[in-house]
């Protein structure tokens, strides 16, 4: 079954009197349980498609198919409750508050988007989460103290907290050496055979890309290739 279902989706920005095509028309199927890499140049149009993914922007025209429905025209507000029920996003940067404990990190979304969740429970499924992405003995670190694998690890947990079926990947191993990213990217690996996870990875490194199972490169705000690889990791 499709999970994402893209029709003829086109975005269009409006700079004063310039208008500039970013999007030209994509059209594309993800199936659940799919590990995905979108790559392509500076300025092919990846951002902007994987923004439209994420709900984070409406396309100019075209549909949307998210899990059966049509999420392309809906509101700023059910927009984000699309993203707090379906979605984990883990990026470059990684995010994190400076001050702040692993564990409290990765409760957030948990204690923000759902009212029902008790501190206590959050807490317990927190330091689960925590303790599947390798970082049991972590718990009660800061971003200061941990390194920058361990901080994308605290990234992925707080994706991941809210069971969401999707997960979008924006350059998660930009700022990762070699081994730091063969690890990282073993564990999406993981998550995506063992918990059927659909993750998105966008990256502009090949060789990142390469360890996915599906490769979509992108060119000039259209899909230039769609291939099937080895999902090898590095």
């Amino acid at each position: 079954m499709n999970l994402i279902e893209l029709r003829d989706i086109r975005k269009t920005f409006y700079l004063g009197e310039v208008v500039l095509p970013v999007l030209k028309g994509i059209s594309l199927n993800i199936s659940k349980g799919e590990l995905v890499a979108l790559t392509g140049a500076s300025g092919s149009g990846k951002s902007t498609l994987m923004n439209t993914l994420g709900c984070l922007d409406r396309p100019t025209s075209g549909e949307y198919w998210l899990d059966s429905e049509e999420v392309s025209r809906l509101s700023n507000d059910e927009r984000a409750l699309i993203r707090n029920r379906k979605m984990g996003f883990v990026f470059q940067n990684f995010n994190l508050l400076a001050r702040t404990t692993a564990l409290v990190q990765v409760t957030m979304p948990l204690l923000y988007g759902r009212a029902n969740v008790s501190q206590k429970e959050a807490n317990s499924r927190a330091a689960t989460m925590l303790a599947r992405v390798g970082l049991a003995d972590r718990m009660d670190h800061q971003p200061s103290q941990l390194s920058g694998g361990q901080q994308q690890r605290v990234a992925l947990a707080r994706a991941l907290i809210n069971e969401p079926p999707f997960l979008l990947a924006d350059e998660p191993t930009g700022n990762l050496d070699t081994t730091t990213t063969r690890e990282v990217l073993a564990l999406f690996k993981k998550l995506n055979e063992e918990d059927g996870i659909t993750i998105l990875l966008v990256t502009h490194d090949p060789k990142v890309a390469a360890s996915c199972r599906r490769v979509i490169r992108m060119a000039d705000g259209l899909i230039e290739a769609d291939d099937v690889t080895p999902g090898g990791v590095l």
